[in-house]
């Protein structure tokens, strides 16, 4: 897997400013232990350099990047020490053509058309947007990914836990950045556990799970539309029927006949597909390719294997 396509499926890489450089392994450690495994650490102090290369030895686990990198001198220090991906505020040409030449991941700060066009030339296609909240937010991005359709960013600058679902659910954002789950005081301070608490709700809000709906497993057609009847007569739940199954309102899919469980389906909501998988392969669940579906290049819909209850459980894109 390719390290871009990683940051993809983490979605969350906190910006980390350190003051000190013995704060970097147990701050790395503590957003590790709550379910993210990527951080940006910013070019904005001395101890910058000195923390990356901690990070970097002492943390496998954890995907570091260098953050606010202003020149290719810079960037260069910061690949030495174990970055291995670059951000800088704005577009830089020298260091865009290093980072391509180079291999390495490199993500510019472009907000206007212009901006990205010259990253394009350069075969650049995740770009950061900062600070998101001043240039439009979601709407600013929506809007430019108009013109550009196979530009993916990454914003930072206002995002948090009350919007961050919300940017997630963007099929033309990346990843996001932002600082509120491992903010300056707190790595001063040495609040690891709040740290890990911070990331753990981080994750579970950027996956959005929630209940899509039930699913009952029939043994023909005959006995769905049964069922379906029998739910609008108790009910009033309205039916709508497809080419394999029967809605009995939206949380009700009565199947035609016996597909994935042995008594039926749970559908899942969440974010993203990519990103819920990735997810819970980390936590010792595995998807069954084979249920994979696809829409508009983008995974669907998937099933996870096994049962759970005598139940299948069924991944949808919210």
């Amino acid at each position: 897997m390719e390290l871009m396509e990683e940051l993809g499926l983490t979605g969350i890489v906190p910006v980390a400013v350190i003051e000190d450089a013995e704060h970097a392994v147990p701050a790395a450690q503590a957003m590790a232990d709550g379910g993210i495994n990527a951080m940006e650490i910013t070019m904005r102090t001395a101890a910058a350099l000195d923390s990356m290369e901690k990070v970097a030895l002492n943390c496998k686990n954890v995907i570091v990047g260098a953050g606010t990198v202003l020149t290719l001198d810079d960037e260069k220090r910061c690949l030495d020490r174990g970055a291995r991906f670059i951000v800088s505020p704005g577009f830089n040409a020298e260091m865009a053509d290093y980072s391509v030449r180079s291999h390495i991941p490199y993500l510019p700060g472009c907000v206007t058309p212009t901006e990205i066009m010259e990253a394009m030339t350069y075969g650049l296609s995740v770009l950061k947007f900062f600070p998101a909240n001043i240039y439009g937010g979601l709407k600013g991005m929506k809007a430019l990914s108009g013109p550009f359709p196979g530009i993916k960013f990454l914003p930072t600058g206002g995002i948090n836990a009350d919007n961050l679902s919300e940017y997630l659910a963007a099929d033309f954002i990346h990843a996001v950045g932002g600082s509120w789950v491992c903010a300056k005081a707190d790595i001063s301070e040495g609040n690891y556990e709040k740290i890990r608490a911070l990331s753990e709700e981080a994750v579970r809000t950027a996956m959005g799970f929630s209940v899509a709906h039930i699913g009952i497993n029939s043994e023909n057609a005959a006995a769905a539309a049964e069922a379906a009847k029998t739910f609008e007569k108790a009910f009033g739940f309205d039916c709508r029927e497809g080419n394999s199954s029967i809605f009995a309102s939206s949380g009700i899919e009565i199947m035609k006949s016996p597909y994935l469980g042995s008594k039926g389906h749970l559908a899942i909501y969440t974010n993203q597909v990519e990103r819920a998988v990735a997810y819970l392969e980390k936590k010792g669940f595995t998807a069954d390719e084979s249920t994979f579906k696809r829409k508009n290049g983008r995974l669907s819909a998937a099933y996870l294997t096994g049962e759970t209850g005598g139940f299948a459980v069924h991944l949808v894109r919210r």
